[in-house]
């Protein structure tokens, strides 16, 4: 099928542009399973459409609670050349989170010193209640203008809250005051979700992956090849595994370089 829809008719579609079934391609099936893990994996943490933005809603348990406030990682080190013993404490405050968040960009401000109010005393609320009863009393350069100046002092009184995460460890260190914090508060977590190709389909279907994978598939077939020399196949024809294998080493390549340029988000400018 042209268009795969499916993990094994990705792997199909990979093997006949290799040239299958008129050529036997010397991959076994446990190196190709391999291969295609491989690939997802690449394509879910660096290319745009291997991941979703999307909001993970967390509740607070009193365990979070309790690890964060009370529970310590302790060691010690010596530093090289000097007869001297350091030692630190690390705090255990981090929530945990599943395996296909990839990347958290930050956690909304849901409790604690909103300058802006809330309920009725919040700035909004009166600026319509009072000033803005009908149309045309206060002009909107000048309302936005208060607001924006409010949404300054807001975030230099309570700026957001500090947040590190690794996606290697999948564990989520939020540093704030955990003893503002209560059983059944929530977090609402911005971050980035890994497309799941068991659901969204459409991935097998990407020319990027589908050329990413037959690539890798083409430089294991000749990996394995290496191994002898001067295999032949019926009616004389020999296979160079070298050849096979430095031609998918390039094409792996090209496909690095399109990835930087193309299809993985550029980097952040870095000021210092």
């Amino acid at each position: 099928m042209a268009k795969p829809s499916s993990r094994q008719e990705l792997i199909d579609y990979c093997l006949r542009k290799l040239g299958a079934p008129v050529l036997e391609i010397n991959v076994a099936q446990e190196q190709i399973e391999d291969l295609v893990d491989d690939a997802v994996q690449f394509f879910q943490e660096r290319h745009f459409d291997g991941v979703i933005q999307t909001i993970l809603k967390y509740e607070i348990s009193q365990e979070d609670i309790d690890r964060a406030r009370g529970r310590q990682s302790e060691g010690s080190y010596n530093e090289p050349g000097i007869a001297k013993t350091y030692s630190y404490k690390e705090n255990s405050n981090y929530i945990e989170i599943p395996d296909h968040i990839i990347g958290i960009n930050k956690i909304f401000k849901l409790f604690g010193g909103n300058s802006l109010g809330y309920g009725m005393f919040n700035f909004k609320y009166q600026l319509f209640l009072n000033d803005i009863y009908y149309w045309g009393s206060t002009d909107i350069l000048t309302y936005f203008m208060t607001k924006r100046y409010l949404e300054d002092l807001d975030w230099i009184l309570s700026p957001d809250t500090m947040v590190r995460f690794n996606k290697r460890e999948s564990k989520l260190y939020v540093d704030i005051d955990w003893g503002t914090v209560s059983p059944g508060n929530i977090l609402l977590i911005d971050c980035y979700r890994a497309l799941d190709p068991t659901d969204s389909t459409k991935v097998w279907n990407d020319s990027f992956l589908k050329q990413y994978l037959t690539a890798l598939i083409k430089r294991q077939w000749g990996q394995n090849l290496l191994k002898f020399r001067g295999v032949k196949l019926p009616g004389g024809v020999e296979l160079n595994g070298r050849e096979i294998y430095e031609d998918a080493q390039r094409e792996i390549d090209m496909l690095m370089e399109r990835m930087s340029s193309s299809y993985e988000e550029p980097l952040f400018d870095v000021v210092g």
